[in-house]
């Protein structure tokens, strides 16, 4: 679609207007259609960006694909529609994560609570219908949401999907043989991303990736690049590889810039939506590859923010997307064009890494840890 900003005028406008007043975003009444001549005005910007702040997108004010689908997601609320699992077009909505949520507080492994119904929402669905006497077809309809809306919550003490992730890392070893990692070089191709004098970010981040690739790989991991030098592949491409790789970790490497003279340092992003549903393990991995960067290098903590990107929600294994700096400033320009502060960021992104399947006995400090190769 095209991207809808102010001064946008259309039926695409007036649509987007309806969801912003049916979510209390926007002043009208949300059952008054309006013209097909409505105005993206001063209002409307205001109420998309609280939007994609609450949402965890990338605020910026404007309707592009992403935002689309988090609106139209919005509007579903648990109840509304019958839900069931389709391999093919997956139905999405935030009634499909108010489910997903259920049945973690009941205990049941659903997955993620990402909005996105798949085969393990459905497998923990046709659990729970089992247990409390209802056919067990993995639909979830008007008896399901009954017997979910009877029963308390289950799983007390923090996240309910928390001490079942943590558990499956300690369970897995603290070893990287035999581990898949997919690493995803950002842009490529014609997009370029930001360029510093002949340098481009594209050419920075494969760069990055194939020290990173080297580490692991001397360590006994399996590792694969989402993109060659050349390639540009959509983000949905993107995590449909790691999907089909089943990889263990998914790491998305970025180097920001921006228009601001006061932008720079590293920052670390994972799947959550700020109120509760994310990934945990998602969120361990983000804080470690970020301390880590920032202790060998230098660089300034910008934190880790969760954000419900496709990039991070896609994913079917902890995902996680670092910026290692800001091209746009001078200092981080001149630390991320020098190819042995470049080797530094690999090797702390290897060791945090191999710090995520350490026990907590043996986790070393950070800034400290040398990943050792394979014998």
């Amino acid at each position: 679609m095209d991207v809808l900003r102010p001064g946008s005028t259309g039926p695409a406008v007036a649509e987007v207007q309806a969801v912003l007043r049916s979510l209390g975003l926007l002043d009208g009444d949300p059952a008054q259609p309006a013209g097909p001549t409505a105005d993206y005005d001063a209002e409307t910007e205001l109420a998309v960006r609280h939007f994609q702040q609450v949402r965890g997108l990338s605020v910026d004010g404007r309707v592009g694909d992403e935002t689309y689908r988090a609106l139209y997601e919005a509007r579903w609320s648990l109840g509304d529609r019958l839900l069931r699992y389709d391999p093919e077009r997956p139905v999405r909505g935030d009634d499909v994560r108010r489910l997903q949520e259920l049945l973690l507080e009941l205990g049941y492994d659903a997955g993620r609570a990402d909005g996105i119904l798949g085969a393990e929402t459905e497998s923990g669905l046709r659990t729970f219908q089992r247990d409390y006497g209802l056919t067990a077809d993995g639909t979830c309809g008007p008896a399901t949401l009954r017997a979910l809306k009877q029963l308390g919550r289950r799983v007390t003490g923090g996240r309910p999907q928390l001490l079942r992730q943590s558990a499956s890392m300690v369970e897995s070893g603290s070893h990287l043989i035999g581990r898949v990692i997919v690493l995803d070089p950002g842009h490529g191709g014609s997009d370029t991303g930001f360029t510093a004098g002949e340098t481009t970010e594209a050419d920075l981040v494969f760069d990055l990736a194939s020290r990173i690739e080297g580490r692991l790989a001397a360590a006994g991991a399996t590792v694969y690049l989402t993109r060659g030098r050349d390639g540009d592949p959509a983000a949905g491409d993107r995590t449909a590889f790691a999907n089909d790789t089943r990889a263990d970790l998914f790491l998305s490497l970025h180097m920001e810039a921006h228009d601001s003279a006061h932008a720079r340092g590293v920052a670390s992003y994972y799947y959550g939506t700020g109120s509760g549903a994310s990934s945990t393990v998602g969120e361990q991995f983000a804080n470690l590859v970020r301390r880590e960067v920032i202790a060998r290098t230098g660089l300034l903590d910008c934190g880790s923010h969760p954000k419900t990107w496709d990039i991070l929600r896609m994913t079917r294994m902890p995902a996680v997307r670092v910026d290692c700096g800001y091209l746009s400033h001078p200092v981080d320009r001149l630390l991320l064009l020098d190819a042995r502060v470049r080797s530094t960021v690999a090797q702390a992104v290897a060791a945090a890494v191999q710090r995520l399947f350490l026990p907590a006995d043996a986790d070393p400090p950070t800034g400290t840890f040398l990943l050792p190769a394979r014998r």
